[in-house]
């Protein structure tokens, strides 16, 4: 997509959202640039709110005004590796994500940080770089024990020696519907299991194992100076039948 046409697509995207949620904002900016993260080669920033507070005892769109930055040459170097780069999803999905940004930070809330924390510690597992295997718990959460991050869906499933000793199966939930897989033989602190079955293939869903920890365990975690064992295998679900 050519820099004009993308720039009236970005605005008319932009110009699409009600008055009620662009309140505070004072205007969409495209930009040629391409940046890349600091620290991650290849993982370009598509946009960003910049947001500047003014003094006042309190918090407002009056005193919290943003610009939404969308840079182009980003979308061009990500389309340029990837065949089936959706521009107007991506459009779409840019635009939605920072104005959400303007919006917590009118209401001081540091939400999709978090968020964006969880996607950078998600490309570092997959380059094979040191991750926070606890990264997940800070997407955003979608029920009891699951997560989501970006497209991938984590189900949390917290378990004890004693608790497993004579299972089997592992069971868990998934979208209302009881599955179980098996037991792997190894479990470690943190295990992420990619599951496979019915309903499952269409999304990456992963179960995560997560061993309980005692007190003085987790207060090392806390204060880093001990390294969870972390672990990663693939397992099929099955079904679980549910007696009427």
């Amino acid at each position: 997509m050519k820099l004009e046409q993308f720039e009236r697509h970005a605005r008319r995207v932009f110009e699409e959202i009600p008055d009620l949620y662009r309140t505070g904002i004072d205007g969409l900016t495209v930009s040629r640039d391409a940046p890349q993260h600091p620290e991650m080669p290849g993982i370009y920033t598509l946009g960003e709110c910049r947001t500047e507070d003014h003094l006042s005892d309190y918090g407002s769109s009056e005193t919290t005004r943003s610009v939404i930055v969308l840079y182009w040459g980003s979308f061009d170097a990500l389309a340029r590796e990837a065949q089936d780069f959706d521009w107007e999803e991506e459009v779409w999905e840019t635009v939605t994500h920072e104005l959400r940004h303007h919006l917590e930070s009118l209401a001081g809330d540091d939400a999709l940080e978090h968020v964006d924390y969880a996607a950078d510690e998600t490309y570092k597992r997959l380059e094979g770089h040191d991750f926070d295997p606890w990264y997940y718990q800070y997407g955003e959460p979608e029920g009891d024990g699951v997560y989501r991050v970006e497209k991938a869906w984590y189900v949390e499933v917290v378990w004890s020696d004693a608790e497993l000793r004579t299972q089997e199966a592992i069971p868990f939930r998934w979208r209302g519907r009881p599955y179980r897989i098996p037991k792997p033989e190894a479990l470690g602190d943190v295990h992420f299991v990619l599951v496979h079955g019915p309903e499952l293939d269409e999304q990456v869903v992963e179960v995560v194992l997560v061993r309980k920890r005692g007190w003085w365990e987790e207060v090392k975690r806390l204060l880093g100076t001990s390294r969870a064992t972390v672990l990663e295998t693939e397992a099929e679900a099955e079904l679980m039948q549910v007696d009427a």
